[in-house]
């Protein structure tokens, strides 16, 4: 039985009789395509990823597995409607802490029409994505069983500056209630959800060291989903710490260029997250800084390498 998913915590969601994603409990997300051009090309990505001999497991790990495509009935009432069939990326978490982070300075390209470059960059200008290389789209951030989740609205994380981000990406490891403002984020669970051999970090150091290779794809306005269960660490158990990319409706055609755009993003959030956890790598973050800021150096007049 298909029904609305618990722990979306953005974009266009199934509720209110309105056209949105669905579940089912085998672990499969049901995303419905959308109706002009990104509908096929995200069904096009998905189809020249899954296929390409070029990619390698290790990396195949930081998507969705994808099942294909489906007709199923809309969640709007509207009929049958194509639908992607995807991992269920939270499948078989309880409680699980949700950040979704939209990598890159510029979420639009040249290809794109001008409606939509307007309005994309409008957003990266409103938001962290110019100053920082990446803005933070939505995010749930798991309390306690009396309090539930913590899930400021869409508003409220589009208004993020710099300083709300990183007091966030503190808060979303933290033991004390993120919506307790008058004590500092103890980040607590810094070191088992961040830190480690196969922490957050971690993982996003080696999509890193992907990114700084793979000429293949152009990833815009594309997302790291990162996820983690607080319960499993107060019973001394595995975080399940992982990182999901997302939303590949505006993926173009690499042609034998690095994606500078992705990667300074990235560089970006790995900077962040490594303050937070220990005294970071001088090293390691000024490779990132260098790899961002050639990429802002060009961000907003659109001209690539």
């Amino acid at each position: 039985m298909l029904k609305i998913p618990d722990h979306q915590v953005a974009g266009h969601q199934a509720r209110d009789g309105k056209l949105g994603p669905l579940i089912d409990d085998s672990g499969r997300f049901y995303k419905p395509l959308q109706g002009d051009e990104r509908g096929s090309k995200e069904v096009a990505f998905y189809t020249s990823f899954s296929s390409n001999t070029r990619i390698p497991d290790h990396i195949r790990r930081f998507f969705p597995v994808f099942h294909g495509t489906q007709l199923l009935e809309a969640s709007d009432g509207s009929g049958l409607h194509p639908h992607l069939v995807l991992q269920d990326v939270v499948s078989g978490c309880h409680n699980p802490s949700v950040m979704d982070v939209k990598i890159g300075s510029r979420t639009w390209y040249l290809q794109a029409s001008e409606d939509y470059i307007q309005r994309a960059l409008k957003k990266d200008r409103e938001t962290t994505s110019l100053s920082l290389g990446f803005r933070i789209s939505g995010l749930q951030i798991y309390d306690s069983k009396e309090s539930g989740f913590w899930r400021p609205e869409k508003k409220r994380v589009l208004g993020f500056t710099v300083d709300d981000t990183r007091l966030v990406l503190r808060k979303f490891v933290s033991s004390n209630s993120p919506t307790d403002s008058n004590s500092e984020p103890d980040c607590s669970f810094a070191s088992a959800v961040y830190g480690g051999s196969t922490g957050i970090l971690a993982q996003l150091l080696e999509l890193k060291a992907w990114f700084e290779d793979q000429t293949i794809f152009h990833f815009f306005s594309c997302s790291i989903l990162m996820v983690y269960e607080k319960e499993a660490i107060l019973k001394g158990m595995s975080s399940g710490a992982k990182i999901k990319l997302i939303d590949f409706a505006h993926v173009l055609e690499g042609k034998g260029v690095i994606d500078h755009n992705f990667l300074g993003g990235v560089c970006s959030l790995i900077k962040m997250i490594s303050e937070i956890l220990t005294s970071p790598d001088e090293n390691l973050n000024r490779s990132c800084l260098q790899e961002y800021e050639k990429n802002h150096s060009y961000s907003e007049n659109g001209s690539t390498e």
